[in-house]
């Protein structure tokens, strides 16, 4: 199926010039609904067909990372990408609010507790990303941390942050050369966008549960998050772990770029099923003769 969007225009390797202002939260394709849900649908096959050889081979692993604003569209689109994907293979963590053990304990310790096994695709719904997003946003979660030297705001300058960039880089980088394939997805919505999701969540009795007060009270932040998304995904971008900035006022463009990003990565992984040795081989006839003699 041709590709209906330029994966180029949303991958950020280098952040060095990177402007989040520059990418639109609406996609600049005219694409029909239903040629994007034939995309989706057609991707989703092969990636279930990919993972099967990735865990066949059991010697790499993908870790798929998604950051988004609240109602940005992770759930629904982690949904569609993973749906023809076996249970067995993938593994979805989403992560709360840290616990009173993870907070006695480094920042990305419960995100190296969750990194894909060999064979398997791990996703991060929301991610150690929070921890230079939300806690840049509300310095003051950090006081709840036990860090050395942050008694107060005021402690967490610039220097603080530019630290925790470059331990998440190299988090990355250690992942990397331990055969984990890592790609991150910024949903891209705008506020408008928001807003809307927000009033369906409000007006539709099926919906009620997913609203909360609290992502409301955020809008007010918005700025401050659009500067956070931009200073991490300037200090993190990476050619090996590249971020995506995914346009999601519409969510079917959001989840066609993601299942098309993630085919593309698995097929240049290229996954192959190990063939057998020689005595494993030589055992095969053996065993169907003995069956077919029963």
């Amino acid at each position: 199926m041709k590709n209906l969007f330029d994966l180029a225009d949303h991958r950020i390797t280098d952040g060095r010039n990177f402007s989040l202002k520059k990418h639109d939260t609406g996609s600049k394709n005219d694409v029909d609904k239903d040629e994007l849900k034939k995309s989706v649908e057609n991707d989703a096959e092969q990636i279930g067909k990919l993972q099967e050889k990735l865990y066949a081979q059991d010697r790499h692993s993908l870790l798929l990372i998604f950051q988004a604003m609240d109602a940005g569209g992770k759930d629904s689109c982690i949904e569609r990408v993973l749906q023809g994907v076996n249970p067995q293979g993938c593994s979805v963590t989403s992560f709360k609010s840290p616990s009173t053990e993870e907070l006695d304990h480094d920042f990305l310790w419960r995100h190296a507790k969750a990194a894909p096994a060999k064979g398997m695709i791990g996703v991060h719904n929301r991610s150690h990303y929070e921890e230079v997003l939300v806690v840049k946003v509300h310095p003051e979660y950090l006081l709840g941390q036990h860090i050395p030297g942050i008694n107060a705001v005021k402690d967490a300058d610039a220097e603080f942050w530019d630290g925790r960039y470059t331990s998440i880089r190299h988090f990355e980088e250690h992942l990397a050369r331990q055969g984990t394939t890592i790609l991150k997805f910024h949903l891209h919505m705008g506020r408008a966008a928001q807003k809307e999701r927000f009033l369906e969540r409000i007006e539709d009795p099926q919906k009620n549960w997913k609203f909360s007060m609290g992502d409301v009270k955020e809008r007010a932040h918005w700025d401050a998050y659009m500067d956070a998304y931009e200073a991490a995904i300037s200090a993190t971008a990476t050619p090996q772990a590249p971020w995506y900035v995914v346009p999601s006022d519409d969510q079917w463009v959001s989840r066609a770029i993601v299942c098309r990003a993630v085919v593309e990565t698995l097929q240049a992984m290229d996954p192959r099923i190990p063939k057998l040795g020689d005595k494993a081989a030589a055992e095969l006839p053996v065993a169907k003769a003995a069956l077919l003699a029963e």
